[in-house]
């Protein structure tokens, strides 16, 4: 039977992740999910919860739980989980995030079996701010059907809507647990192997609220992150891939410099 692993990181999620469990476990179809949830070490009752979730679970899917016993910080705990993972698909969905639709994966996964030329399949969410449901205004649409160079422009992809075709299991690169920013650099590897298909349908949610990492953070902020984790990332990718990655990070520092500032960034840029 096909096997769907679903990778889930949790600190701090005590109000937040029994709907995301259950939400996964309800998942109908012809396959098997093996949710491994990583929680790093939270001092709420995250782990009561979790247990509690493991021990009414009455459904066919299985859950692996990895308990550190010492706080390792978000990426080094993102990567434990996915080097858990061992599905031929694989999904990801935070702790705070939740799906909606039973027939989610049944329907990535059917796509993806189909189209093999295909690596990534996602679709739309909603946002749940602090229990208000809204229209997704964080990310830009995309087209139906997208490459590497269309995500190395930008990130269209919400991490609670993404399955991967895993069936060569991935291989993270050495500096994964390094970065600051886990789920772009893990579409952009997937991204390497096969195009991107996007699902037209709202069938997760998205959770903002004043403790997630990047929605809690100042705009100035996320920026630095985000030029910094796109300068960390871009030697493992192709030329081509890079020219458009540095792109990135000149346009998002163009608006702040002077002619010639912007002129000595060009050249920082492509001799980097």
């Amino acid at each position: 039977m096909t096997k769907v692993s679903v990778c889930m990181i949790t600190y701090n999620h005590a109000n937040y992740i029994e709907k995301a469990i259950e939400s996964i476990l309800s998942q109908i179809g012809n396959f098997e999910i093996e949710l491994v949830i990583a929680n790093d070490n939270s001092p709420d009752n995250t782990d009561e919860i979790i247990k509690a979730c493991i021990q009414n679970n009455n459904t066919k899917h299985k859950i692996k739980y990895i308990h550190n016993i010492k706080n390792i910080g978000m990426m080094p705990n993102f990567e434990q989980a996915i080097n858990a993972c061992d599905g031929d698909f694989l999904a990801i969905c935070e702790g705070d995030d939740y799906w909606t639709s039973p027939n989610k994966i049944e329907e990535q996964v059917n796509f993806l079996s189909e189209n093999k030329e295909f690596s990534i399949c996602f679709h739309g969410v909603a946002i749940d701010n602090k229990g208000v449901i809204e229209n997704d205004t964080i990310t830009i649409k995309s087209n139906a059907d997208t490459t590497i160079y269309d995500l190395a422009k930008s990130n269209y992809i919400h991490t609670c809507s993404v399955l991967y075709n895993n069936t060569n299991k991935i291989k993270l690169p050495k500096n994964f647990s390094k970065v600051k920013v886990g789920d772009y650099y893990l579409h952009m590897l997937f991204a390497k192997r096969g195009n991107i298909h996007y699902i037209d349908k709202v069938l997760a949610h998205y959770r903002v609220h004043d403790t997630s990492y990047w929605s809690s953070k100042q705009q100035s902020e996320r920026e630095k992150i985000w030029i910094d984790f796109v300068g960390s990332i871009k030697n493992q990718f192709d030329s081509s891939v890079k020219k458009i990655l540095n792109e990135q990070i000149y346009l998002m520092q163009k608006f702040k410099l002077n002619k010639w500032e912007r002129i000595l960034l060009k050249i920082k840029l492509y001799l980097s």
